[in-house]
Parts: structure tokens; sequence; C-alpha cells
């Protein structure tokens, strides 16, 4: 597995969080499954364990993100997956316009576990839900730490604030699967 080393945002550093990397766990003509691994997650919130579906606003809180982009075109799309169970997913026509629910056939999965100061947190979404590949992913994490303290991660940043959604932070490829 490839893992992808995301940074935090200088502007908003972690409390006890010392790193976070994600990889693909899985890709195939039914799931792409990723794994975050956070180092110092001692002092992790997250949000109580919720009826797995779809909701908005998980961000506000410890929350793990794809962003895809197709090649060439302005509009991408956002998969939000939250340690509570629930997923979101979005398209936009252009930078941070129009977003509408993405349709998606079967709900999202999502695992979360903690050993001593690391946790790990799977999620699984269904390939059907992909917008077409090869395309260019930004892999992103909130991760909210005792007392509200918010760190946001991305495998890059380019603005003052946390930007998940800057056209900058789509560096990692994402490709079909090879045995569809």
């Amino acid at each position: 597995m490839e893992k992808h080393q995301l940074l935090p945002h200088p502007a908003h550093p972690p409390l006890s969080v010392s790193g976070v990397t994600v990889g693909i766990l899985s890709h195939d003509r039914n799931w792409l499954g990723l794994r975050w691994t956070i180092t110092g997650a001692q002092e992790v919130m997250v949000p109580r364990f919720r009826k797995r579906g779809r909701a908005d606003g998980l961000w506000q809180t410890t929350c793990f993100e794809m962003f895809v982009k197709p090649p060439g075109v302005p509009n991408y799309t956002e998969f939000n997956l939250s340690p509570s169970r629930q997923w979101a997913a979005y398209d936009f026509t252009d930078y941070r316009a129009g977003p509408m629910d993405r349709p998606v056939p079967r709900d999202m999965s999502a695992t979360y576990r903690r050993g001593g100061n690391t946790a790990i947190f799977d999620g699984y979404i269904p390939a059907a839900a992909l917008p077409e590949l090869p395309a260019a992913m930004a892999l992103t994490a909130v991760i909210e730490e005792t007392g509200g303290v918010k760190s946001y991660w991305s495998l890059r940043h380019s603005a003052a604030a946390p930007d998940f959604h800057d056209p900058a932070c789509f560096t990692a490829p994402l490709t079909a699967p090879e045995n569809p």
C-alpha cells in the first residue's frame, strides 16, 4: 500500500497528533478502500456512533475526506467519511461552486479503532460512486482533539487558511482498478 503523508496546516497546529498518513487499501469494481493512520491519537475526539447514512457538516469535527478531479475539467467530487459511520458525497461544477449531493448506490462504510497512541480509520466508497478515472485526488483529514483544538491535514496547503478545495491540493493519482 502506497502511503501519502498528510501535512497539518501551519495556522492550525495539532495538540498531540504528530502524523497522519493515508493509502489505498483496495480498489476493485465494487469498492475503493482507504486507510488513514493517526500517530499521537490519544487526544483525538471522535463523534458519537450513529446509524450509517448520509449527513451534512461532518467536517465540523473529526472527519476523513477524499476529493477526486478528472483531468481537463473544472468539476470535482468530495467524499466525507466520519467515525460516526455517517458519510457525505458532493459534486462541484468548479472551485466551491454548485455543490449538489452526489448519487451513491449504497452506503459508504467506515471503521475507527485506536490502540495506544495510534488510531486507524478505514473508509470504503462504492466504486460506482467515483467519477470517471483516472483522476487526481486530494486526501485530507480534519482532526479534533481535546478542548476543541482542530487541525487540518492535507497532501499540500497553499493558502493562509485551510482549503481542501484548492486545486493545488489534488496531487495524488487515482487510476482505474487493474482487475475490475
